[in-house]
């Protein structure tokens, strides 16, 4: 009785100690954006711009007062085949316009055809139902703007909620 004990005790132990930590909201894989800063010469010529991108960390449901959690996967995409794209910042905005947090502030480079993602994780409710997004970036003279795209999603019990937002350049 003594060993089934003892046993059953180092097992407890041992699925203690092996819990994972809890993720930090909206990191889920993280890209480090350190390793994709980039140095802009003024003497690149590149023409800059400002996109706007409405994302939902959560959406009403039956009522104004009821709500369902989202994760927003925000994508940064370079549609050009031969020209890497510059974005400069990323910020993210609650529903009334206050900012949440800035995902980097100097500039990043997405190589072609390349896509670039921030996730928002489902129970970071930070942003509500009228969260957004500003980019800053860079691109050279006739090369294609970046393309911006949120997908939000839900697939809480047996309800499956889906749908997307795309970027409107606004400067």
């Amino acid at each position: 009785m003594t060993k089934h004990l003892f046993l059953f005790l180092s097992l407890m132990v041992l699925a203690a100690c092996s819990e994972k930590q809890p993720k930090e909201v909206s990191s889920v894989d993280p890209v480090n954006w350190n390793n994709r800063t980039a140095t802009i010469s003024e003497q690149d010529s590149l023409v800059n711009g400002t996109s706007y991108l409405s994302v939902y960390s959560e959406i009403y449901s039956e009522t104004e007062h009821r709500t369902h959690n989202l994760t927003s996967t925000i994508s940064m995409r370079n549609t050009n085949l031969k020209d890497t794209i510059y974005i400069n910042k990323a910020e993210y905005f609650d529903t009334k316009g206050t900012p949440i947090r800035t995902y980097f502030d100097k500039p990043i480079y997405i190589r072609p055809m390349e896509t670039v993602e921030i996730v928002i994780d489902e129970k970071d409710q930070s942003g509500g139902t009228g969260a957004n997004f500003l980019f800053q970036w860079s691109i050279k003279p006739n090369s294609h703007e970046p393309y911006f795209e949120g997908v939000m999603i839900s697939t809480s019990g047996q309800q499956g909620l889906s749908f997307t937002t795309q970027g409107h350049r606004v400067d």
